[in-house]
């Protein structure tokens, strides 16, 4: 049995930009399109046109082949990282700015190094990661401390701030689901190849995205004349750069790298995002926004350093 060729340095480094620049642009973009698009049937249709460009091409080069086994691990995948990550802060993108949203989601190598702790605890094999430090415990109250004071303003009594507290959640809920997703492909046994991995996910999530929004009815008040220009344009972006070639690239880095190096996406993300929303959407920028910021970088940083010593140690 032949073993695939691990990539070279420079190749891990280009994708790991990639996906820190890229994402950190879309949650401007997925603002812009649910202004006109209903959030779950726009993601839904993102996933699918890239899900199937990806297919096509594959196909063509030398053919698209999965077995049944990889068609479930790859509906379950998709379903975590597409529904519940991508689609739950589609919706929630519709109440709350884009630079909060992409801030919260930058908690996710908090989850992230937790849920290695947990499959190696499962799996009994203390040597696939390090138990939590001191370190781990002070990054992880500086992420929360950070947390806290993002989206203390937020829970008031007033409807909207009502609206905001469940978006928050949402976006929350987004980050568990995107760890359990990533981690379950990266665990999955018989996987696909990256790429063609990435076309399953994305066409099976594209599904799972289209049945919620048939749910919640989005369908019967959708009508394409009522899209604006602005919306479509974002619709576009997410699609070739956001789906095609930031979420192929993804999944060929998770089967690459540890997942805590990859979720370190979540460094970058936050500036990229609060800046553009800042520069194109007149996003505020208020003093607490800029102190949550640092508090979940840092506590981030924090946590993954103190992983890599602990490894170190063992």
């Amino acid at each position: 049995m032949t073993h695939p060729t691990k990539p070279s340095p420079l190749l891990i480094l280009l994708g790991l930009v990639t996906i820190y620049l890229v994402w950190g642009s879309t949650y401007l973009a997925i603002r812009v399109a649910v202004n006109t698009m209903p959030p779950f049937l726009m993601a839904s249709c993102r996933f699918l046109v890239a899900g199937l460009v990806v297919a096509i091409v594959i196909q063509m080069l030398r053919g698209f082949h999965l077995t049944s086994r990889q068609w479930f691990d790859n509906a379950i995948v998709g379903g975590f990282m597409l529904l519940g990550g991508n689609g739950l802060v589609s919706w929630a993108e519709k109440s709350i700015p884009s630079g909060i949203a992409t801030l919260i989601v930058s908690l996710s190598p908090l989850f992230f190094v937790f849920a290695e702790w947990g499959v190696s605890w499962w799996h009994q094999d203390p040597s696939k990661t390090a138990r939590p430090n001191g370190l781990t415990f002070v990054g992880l109250a500086l992420g929360t401390l950070g947390l806290c004071i993002l989206v203390g303003p937020s829970f008031r009594l007033d409807t909207h701030s009502k609206l905001e507290s469940l978006s928050v959640l949402a976006v929350v809920l987004a980050c568990i689901c995107w760890t359990i997703g990533s981690l379950y492909s990266r665990y999955a046994k018989n996987a696909a190849d990256p790429f063609t991995g990435s076309a399953a996910q994305m066409l099976c999530g594209g599904v799972w995205l289209l049945l919620v929004s048939l749910l919640f009815g989005e369908l019967r008040t959708f009508s394409i004349t009522n899209v604006s220009a602005e919306s479509m344009a974002a619709w576009l972006y997410l699609v070739v750069a956001g789906s095609l070639i930031a979420f192929t690239t993804f999944v060929w880095l998770m089967k690459h790298c540890s997942p805590t190096i990859v979720s370190t996406y979540a460094y970058v993300n936050p500036i990229v995002a609060v800046f553009l929303g800042w520069f194109l959407l007149n996003e505020s920028v208020s003093p607490h926004l800029v102190i949550a910021s640092i508090a979940i970088v840092l506590g981030v940083a924090l946590i993954t350093i103190s992983k890599k010593q602990s490894k170190s140690r063992v």
